[in-house]
């Protein structure tokens, strides 16, 4: 379990996971009007949190599954990623996909949050990589 600090200036309660076995937590639009999104348009929605990690912890903005299923409204930047360090208001780079305006109101649930530990990389410079079976196949190599 990660502790985080946060400071809420919006006009809702703070996030919360849905169930008991939930991955992400719900952030909602904090807007003074609603924002209209036309067919791939996109937008900065703000969400009023501002949040604080430990180190070695970021936090991934994702898309609802069920608005982009439904709406065709996705995150931009899917994962945005929240690092430690950040300390200014979390927005969600909103994008419409369908072929219609969809209007985002205050309030609404649109996008998730979830929290994962990383790790740094050392980079080694060589001159040369170990060979695999695999080797530099990739991009749908086997197929399938």
């Amino acid at each position: 379990m990660i502790k985080v600090e946060i400071i809420n200036k919006s006009k809702h309660p703070l996030p919360e996971y849905a169930t008991v076995q939930s991955a992400g937590v719900d952030l909602r639009a904090n807007l003074d009007e609603p924002v209209v999104l036309a067919p791939l348009g996109r937008a900065l929605i703000p969400t009023g949190l501002y949040i604080a990690l430990p180190d070695g912890w970021e936090a991934q903005v994702r898309p609802r599954s069920g608005m982009a299923l439904k709406q065709g409204l996705t995150v931009l930047n899917t994962p945005g990623t929240i690092d430690a360090d950040y300390r200014g208001e979390v927005g969600v780079i909103m994008v419409n996909l369908s072929p219609v305006e969809y209007v985002i109101n205050d309030g609404e649930r649109i996008a998730q949050m979830v929290f994962n530990q990383y790790g740094k990389a050392e980079f080694v410079e060589v001159e040369t990589l170990s060979e695999t079976e695999r080797g530099a196949g990739g991009f749908g190599h086997t197929g399938k």
